[in-house]
C-alpha cells in the first residue's frame, strides 16, 4: 500500500454536518488524504442558521494541537473561522512551534450577507500573527476588501486587492468571485503572475459549506505535493461536482455532496 498523505483541519464544529470540520474531514477524504481535526468551537447550527457558539477555551485547543503535531505529522494545515484573538495566537504558536507546512487559511471574517462574523480584535490579531505563515489563503470579495483596504468592484480591482494582499503578508491569494462578481471565477496571485480559474455556474441553492471545502481541497492537494496551481485546480473541479451532484437536505441552504465521486 502506498504512504497515505495526511492533513488537519482547525475550525468550529457544524452539529449539521455541511461546513466547518465536518465538510473539512469529508473533504480531505474524498480527496485522497488522512483527515485530522482541532475544533475551535462547538456550533448549533442546520442549513437555516447557527443558534449556538460554544468556544473552545485556548489552552484545550493547545493541548489539541500538541497530540496532533507529535504524532501524526501533518503535511498540509487547513485553518477555517476562529473567532477571537486568543484563539488565533495559539495556533499561530503552535504552527511555528511545530514548523507546520503547506498551510491554508480560509480567512472567515465576512458573510455573504455582508455582517461581520470576527471582532476587529480578532482580526488584527489575524492579520499580525497568523496570514504571513500561509502559504495561500483564500478570502472573498468581502473579506479580501477588508484584508486590502480597497472597494472591490470588478476583475481588474480583485487583481489589484490580490497584490495587495500579497505583499502585506507574502503569501499567496485565491480572491474568490461571487458575491455577484466575475461569478464562479476566482483569481490566483503568487507574486509573480496572476491566474483565473474559470469555475462551472450551477444554479442551486444548497450551497452551505462552499468556503470549507474549496480551501480543504486545496489543502488535500498540497498535502499530496500537488503545484499550487494544480492543487487550486482539481479543488475547483471537486466542488463544481459536489455542487452538480444536487444534494437537497434540509429546509434552508443545504450542503453539498461531498462523496459525490462514491456514487459516480
Amino acid at each position: 500500500m502506498s504512504e497515505i498523505r495526511t492533513a488537519l483541519t482547525i475550525a468550529g464544529s457544524d452539529s449539521s454536518g455541511g461546513a466547518g470540520i465536518q465538510a473539512d474531514i469529508k473533504t480531505m477524504m474524498a480527496n485522497g488524504v488522512y483527515a485530522m481535526s482541532a475544533i475551535t468551537a462547538l456550533t448549533a447550527q442546520n442549513t437555516m442558521g447557527v443558534t449556538g457558539i460554544l468556544e473552545v477555551p485556548p489552552e484545550f485547543l493547545a493541548k489539541q494541537l500538541d497530540a496532533v503535531f507529535t504524532d501524526i505529522i501533518p503535511d498540509a494545515v487547513k485553518i477555517g473561522m476562529v473567532a477571537s484573538g486568543e484563539l488565533i495566537e495559539v495556533i499561530a504558536e503552535k504552527l511555528v512551534q511545530y514548523q507546520a507546512r503547506n498551510i491554508v487559511v480560509d480567512p472567515v471574517m465576512v458573510a455573504t450577507s455582508g455582517s461581520r462574523l470576527i471582532s476587529e480584535e480578532a482580526v488584527a490579531v489575524l492579520e499580525q500573527r497568523l496570514l504571513s505563515l500561509a502559504a495561500v489563503i483564500t478570502p472573498n470579495i468581502p473579506e479580501a476588501e477588508v484584508l486590502a483596504g480597497i472597494p472591490i468592484r470588478c476583475g481588474e480591482d480583485m487583481a489589484q486587492a490580490a497584490e495587495i494582499i500579497f505583499d502585506k503578508y507574502r503569501c499567496a491569494v485565491l480572491c474568490k468571485g461571487g458575491h455577484s462578481l466575475r461569478d464562479a471565477c476566482d483569481l490566483l496571485y503568487s507574486g509573480t503572475e496572476a491566474r483565473w480559474f474559470a469555475g462551472r455556474r450551477i444554479e442551486t441553492a444548497n450551497t452551505h459549506g462552499t468556503g470549507c471545502t474549496l480551501s480543504s481541497a486545496i489543502a488535500a492537494g498540497l498535502a499530496k505535493q500537488e503545484p499550487l496551481e494544480q492543487a487550486v485546480e482539481q479543488a475547483k473541479e471537486y466542488i463544481s461536482g459536489a455542487l452538480a451532484a444536487g444534494m437537497d437536505l434540509g429546509k434552508g441552504s443545504g450542503p453539498l455532496n461531498h462523496a459525490y465521486r462514491l456514487f459516480e
